[in-house]
């Protein structure tokens, strides 16, 4: 049998696939059979399955009879054979009802986008904060800690507070430091981040920064608080609910998940990779390239304000979850996160 399925072996891998994710329980070619007017005798179907095995889309698990998808199969479904319905009216209500955005803080806005995607999906909801150099800056502030260590206190034009501890190399005092905030809130304001760090470098290349020590050090401070090592956060919400799911026994695959939660570095890496593709995306298991995401799947999509993409949200569950349902949830929360920072610019 060719790699290429045929219509028969379609129809088979679809109906595998759909029952799974409905009854998490292997499926068997008399169950195919009978549950899908296909036209075909279990024998019929059994040979199809040892094909679809064979190429690796659907495997046996353990010792039972029944087949269920591989990485592989979820891959083939999602690419060719799913149909994303429209959410309807009532759903979409729904969803704006839970998320209630009057007088939030911008992390409180996209914490409460974590914990609609997990509230409708069942799963977990993730999202990640938009980087630096896609906000526009409102406010900074520096406040001593203790020596040679400094807080940094910055505010976007959306209201995101981000807070970023860095070292100094020579003691400034409070006084200083309040005259470097006023100096950089006054001429940084409303510009982009990006805008702020070339202004800072043609500041730097002023004849007077050379003489004025107060300058130099506002400016150097400046530059490592604005690093984008602030930005990224990834706010998970509702991660229980994926041991709530009935096929989630792996304890070992389990604790890889949740070990990604805590460190967030790979997740942030496939936020990224999502948001500079725009739109929703589809990472399943270790296709993702991530072996902490084995036995699951990440469905993400962008969110964005004037200026394009900014940030990623999206659902984290079993590879088993219903893809049709939660791709139009995703995309549709992505587009009221949207919508409110549109109003915000």
């Amino acid at each position: 049998m060719s790699e290429k399925l045929n219509d028969r072996s379609r129809k088979i891998l679809e109906a595998i696939i759909e029952d799974y994710i409905d009854s998490a329980e292997p499926i068997g070619s008399r169950t195919v059979s009978r549950r899908h007017r296909i036209g075909l005798s279990p024998a019929t179907v059994r040979n199809v399955m040892a094909d679809l095995e064979e190429m690796g889309y659907i495997v046996s698990p353990h010792t039972s009879a029944g087949r269920i998808p591989t990485e592989k199969g979820y891959r083939f479904y999602v690419d060719t054979l799913l149909q994303v319905r429209e959410l309807s009216e009532q759903e979409r209500l729904r969803i704006e009802r839970k998320y209630r955005l009057d007088g939030l803080r911008m992390e409180e806005r996209l914490r409460g986008a974590g914990k609609v995607l997990s509230q409708i999906s069942h799963y977990a909801g993730i999202v990640m904060a938009p980087r630096l150099n896609t906000t526009v800056f409102r406010h900074i502030e520096f406040i001593s800690l203790s020596r040679g260590k400094v807080l940094v206190v910055f505010v976007t034009q959306s209201g995101l507070v981000q807070n970023k501890i860095i070292e100094v190399e020579e003691e400034v005092t409070p006084r200083e430091l309040e005259q470097i905030t006023n100096y950089l809130n006054r001429t940084l304001s409303g510009l982009t981040i990006q805008d702020a760090k070339l202004r800072l470098i043609a500041e730097m290349a002023k004849e007077k920064a050379l003489y004025d020590k107060l300058l130099q050090r506002a400016l150097k401070l400046s530059q490592e608080a604005l690093s984008d090592e602030m930005g990224g956060q990834v706010f998970i919400e509702g991660a229980s609910n994926i041991l709530e799911q009935p096929e989630i026994a792996d304890m070992g695959r389990m604790k890889r998940l949740f070990r990604a939660f805590e460190q967030k570095s790979q997740l942030v890496e496939l936020l990224d990779k999502s948001q500079r593709a725009q739109g929703v995306q589809i990472f399943i298991g270790s296709q993702s390239e991530y072996s902490e995401l084995e036995g699951f799947s990440l469905i993400t999509s962008t969110y964005s304000n004037c200026g394009g993409a900014i940030g990623t949200l999206g659902v984290i569950g079993p590879s088993r979850m219903s893809y049709s349902l939660v791709i139009p949830i995703v995309d549709y929360t992505a587009r009221l996160v949207s919508q409110v920072l549109e109003l915000d610019t």
